[in-house]
């Protein structure tokens, strides 16, 4: 008799111990979708990353490069509710172990949760939304050389003055470029060159002359010993379009980035007298709700 009742209370333990086990599954779960649109492909270096922020600090939600505009990430539910803000980031992908705790710089939506809203809108982050009051002027002239070639440069000028006025600063992780669209069926992009304020030199002269350049973003499209099929130089950017552009930094493609507020249309006529006017472009901007 004894042995029968050792034996059955030691298969009730086990029982107990089996059934503790089962129920320890780890900490409740719950969904997070991102419905983001004007999201286009980063290439096979980078990534996107949605992050949430939970008292003051940032939690992924994980990374994706499909442009698809509905993502769908797992994350742990306390997280989800405790979420002040969303973040959407661009990340270099396999960055180490510490990069990637927290957002890089090149953070390009935000959104703020209210109270207990299951959703939030989030729009172009807050660095970047300034450039929504900027206005742009340029002018067709080839002040780096002595000949006349003015259909030839764009500089971003309002002789004798700026040509962009009330672009923000971007910071680290965005930087300003100048764009042409050329070719005989307007197919292929030229950088003017990248910069950071209205005033002062781009990064860039490649195909300019020798003479002094005004000191603002602009190019000389000159030079005759670089060869790229479809252009003859100097170029004739008279009817062109003309594109500044707000691109990640670091930046791994050599076409423009989807942010292009300031656009125009080159006139026929040149030379310095000759100011041509920029229209705001937001419509193709990136936007979008994430529902917790």
């Amino acid at each position: 008799m004894f042995k029968k009742i050792l034996l059955f209370a030691i298969g009730g333990l086990l029982i107990t111990s089996c059934s503790s086990d089962d129920n320890d599954n780890g900490p409740e779960m719950a969904n997070i979708t991102l419905n983001i649109n004007n999201l286009e492909t980063l290439g096979s270096d980078y990534v996107y990353e949605g992050w949430i922020i939970v008292n003051g600090s940032p939690i992924s939600t994980g990374t994706f490069t499909s442009i698809s505009s509905s993502q769908v990430f797992s994350v742990e539910k306390s997280n989800i509710d405790a979420a002040t803000k969303f973040v959407l980031s661009i990340e270099p992908e396999g960055e180490s172990a510490a990069d990637a705790l927290i957002p890089s710089n090149t953070k390009l939506l935000s959104g703020d949760f209210i109270g207990n809203a299951n959703s939030v809108s989030v729009s172009v982050e807050n660095q970047l939304v300034g450039i929504l009051s900027a206005q742009g002027k340029f002018i067709l002239a080839s002040p780096t050389d002595a000949l006349d070639n003015d259909e030839a440069g764009v500089w971003f000028m309002n002789p004798p003055n700026a040509g962009l006025t009330g672009l923000p600063s971007l910071g680290s992780g965005w930087k300003y470029e100048g764009w042409v669209v050329v070719g005989t069926n307007n197919d292929i992009v030229l950088s003017t060159g990248k910069f950071d304020t209205a005033t002062g030199s781009d990064n860039s002269s490649f195909f300019s002359g020798n003479l002094p350049a005004p000191q603002f973003p602009g190019e000389d499209f000159l030079a005759t010993g670089v060869a790229i099929t479809g252009l003859t130089f100097p170029l004739d950017l008279r009817g062109k379009k003309i594109v500044v552009s707000i691109e990640p930094e670091p930046d791994n493609s050599s076409e423009p980035f989807v942010l292009k507020p300031l656009v125009g249309t080159a006139a026929t006529v040149t030379g310095m007298a000759n100011v041509n006017t920029m229209t705001l472009n937001n419509a193709s901007f990136p936007s979008g709700t994430v529902t917790r």
